[in-house]
């Protein structure tokens, strides 16, 4: 609109989508009737119209940069203001919703330059708008109009789990219930077999190395249920070996009372086991097998360092694990060994592991002397004989007992008889336990347990101890008046040892074994004068068998057997006569040979170079 007493001689500037339209129309019409007003012309040349689909974007149609919203200026309106001065027009956009053709109109906001008075008859005259064909053709422009922008698709947002019902859901279901349904049915299947079928065994627990060399080696069996009362009687091992039996729950423990042999299998059975619950009964049975044997030897050398080592029973995979100059006597336990190397001023007592490494030394009571070592494997404890370097007669100990922890986390003990400091003859463990048996310089015999607080128990007068029995807490002693007992160290009693079938004589040294003992005996001649020695073998019936026999010109120093009376070991002196003595606290003859033999079949195995085999209990006494 505009306002007739400002302007009265300019038409009204169209402002409306209808105005525009109109203003167009006539526009169309006048050119139709070829009366062109100059002043059209110049406004027409400064208007802008409407573009066909291939001249230039839709930004440019707008009249507006579409990154700023920026009015552009028409290459036509610079021409026209180059041409005649005047400003260049505004365009105004009209949104492409509207339902007319899109259409520019020009205007100035100061020097504007109205178009011609159009006759009112030319626009009121129907047939001159529709005579011009051209105007027609103009209407394929409203093809032309820019299309709206398409908005930026926002990004998809994630499909969200639907609820569906594919083929592969219905199987994934299926199969789904098929596996529970199979769990169940083994389960229920299990539990039917396991009521059908009695107890079984789950678990089973053995240490084969510890039980060729320790008693009291365990085998136990885990069923998968807990069982009625198991009897003894119910219980076999294969090969016979002694045990005991402790059962409670699920679990069944065999306790075996004396070492097992090596490299061999084993098999327990217990028959008509059934659950507590009661139910079908069933065998247990089970079966492991134990390595093959080991020992360790000591072997002096006078002309170098003396060396202990450890060999297979065939003596070809001989292999050192200790060297010193002076090695006196050394014990050996399941997990370590015991050494005393003798030095200048006195002995050291050495604990290490039994491949020589993590040697550690052991305090002593005092500077002194150490010999006759033994070791309870049970206990955890080492024993000795021990004196003092300076002794005289009324300064200084003498031949007293001493034990201590192998870990030595503890001190010294010595062995006291009424108070006082005893004075030791002879001594052994007692195999499986801490318990000490010994003989005082005044003939008594004595038994102490370390382990408890009951102090010294006296068992009479003896004048020596053969050995003591694995496994049956049972003594071989030698009473005063030379008859030789089997002494039960529990209660004290004793009765004779019975003579061997055929008798060989008094035995210098008897050695007891798990089925039988090993005795040493002298031949003599009419003279009483040595011709022979031998070891013989004697089981718990009293059958005996030689095992190894020498003249005169040799000397048996010490028989032991291996932990299960599998093998013996026969030290040997060869030669006496050119067998001169080393100058050690404990003197032996320089060559010593160690005989293995098969109990069972009384076969010698090998010959070994040293002594001191590590299934002895003591050292040899010459």
């Amino acid at each position: 609109m505009s306002t007739d007493d400002e302007r009265p001689d300019l038409p009204a500037v169209p402002r409306t989508r209808a105005e525009l339209r109109a203003a167009r129309e006539a526009e169309v019409a006048a050119a139709a009737a070829d009366s062109p007003s100059p002043s059209v012309s110049d406004a027409g040349a400064a208007e802008p119209t409407a573009e066909s689909p291939d001249e230039g974007g839709g930004a440019e149609r707008a009249g507006t940069s579409p990154a700023t919203d920026t009015p552009v200026v028409s290459p036509a309106a610079r021409g026209a203001r180059g041409a005649g001065g005047e400003r260049p027009t505004r365009s105004t956009f009209v949104p492409p919703d509207a339902e007319s053709t899109t259409s520019f109109a020009a205007h100035s906001t100061t020097d504007y330059a109205p178009p011609a008075p159009v006759q009112p008859k030319a626009e009121k005259k129907p047939k001159a708008e529709k005579k011009p064909k051209p105007a027609k053709a103009a209407k394929p422009a409203k093809a032309a109009r820019p299309e709206k922008p398409a908005k930026p698709e926002k990004p998809a947002k994630p499909a969200k789990p639907e609820k569906s019902d594919t083929p592969s859901d219905r199987r994934f279901l299926l199969a789904l219930g098929a596996v529970l349904g199979i769990l169940v049915l083994v389960g229920a299947g299990l539990g039917v077999v396991s009521l059908t079928q009695g107890p079984r065994i789950t678990e089973v627990q053995v240490d084969p190395t510890e039980a060729i060399e320790t008693s009291g080696s365990r085998v136990i069996l885990t069923a998968n249920q807990s069982l009625a009362a198991i009897d003894e009687s119910q219980v076999t091992v294969d090969p016979a070996v002694p045990f005991t039996l402790d059962a409670a729950g699920r679990g069944i423990g065999i306790r075996f009372t004396v070492p097992l042999d090596d490299d061999t299998e084993y098999t327990v059975k217990v028959a008509d086991a059934v659950g507590a619950g009661g139910g079908p009964s069933a065998t247990l049975s089970t079966s492991f097998s134990t390595p093959a044997s080991h020992i360790f030897l000591l072997r002096r050398d006078p002309d170098g360092n003396d060396q202990i080592f450890r060999t297979d029973l065939s003596g070809e995979k001989a292999q050192p694990v200790f060297a010193a100059d002076k090695i006196n006597d050394f014990r050996a336990t399941s997990s370590q060994l015991v050494v005393s190397v003798e030095e200048d001023e006195g002995s050291k007592l050495l604990v290490m592991d039994r491949d020589g490494t993590d040697q550690r030394e052991l305090e002593l009571p005092g500077v002194g002397y150490v010999g006759a070592i033994q070791v309870s494997d049970r206990g955890g404890l080492v024993g000795y004989s021990y004196s003092d370097k300076e002794l005289s007669d009324t300064e200084g100990r003498a031949s007293v007992l001493v034990t201590q922890s192998l870990s030595g986390d503890d001190e010294p003990v010595v062995t006291e008889v009424g108070g006082k400091e005893a004075n030791i003859f002879v001594w052994q463990f007692v195999p499986d336990s801490s318990a000490v048996l010994f003989i005082d310089f005044d003939g008594a015999l004595s038994l102490v347990d370390r382990s408890t607080d009951a102090g010294v128990q006296s068992l009479g007068l003896a004048t020596t101890i053969q050995g003591i029995s694995r496994g049956t807490y049972t003594a071989i002693v030698e009473r005063l008046d030379g008859t030789v007992v089997e002494l039960n160290l529990a209660d004290g009693s004793e009765v004779p040892l019975e003579a061997s079938t055929p008798d060989y004589g008094t035995a210098i040294t008897i050695t007891p074994y798990p089925g039988g003992t090993l005795r040493h005996v002298v031949s003599r001649d009419e003279n009483g004068l040595p011709v022979g020695q031998a070891v013989i073998r004697v089981n718990d019936e009293g059958a005996a068998t030689p095992l190894v026999e020498v003249d005169s010109t040799d000397s048996i120093l010490q028989a032991c057997a291996s932990p299960s009376g599998q093998y013996a070991a026969v030290v040997i002196a060869p030669e006496l006569a050119d067998n001169p003595y080393d100058q050690m606290l404990l003197p032996l003859p320089e060559n010593l040979e160690t005989h293995l033999l098969d109990l069972r079949t009384g076969d010698e195995i090998v010959a070994l170079t040293g002594f001191d085999a590590s299934w002895c209990q003591t050292a040899p006494q010459f």
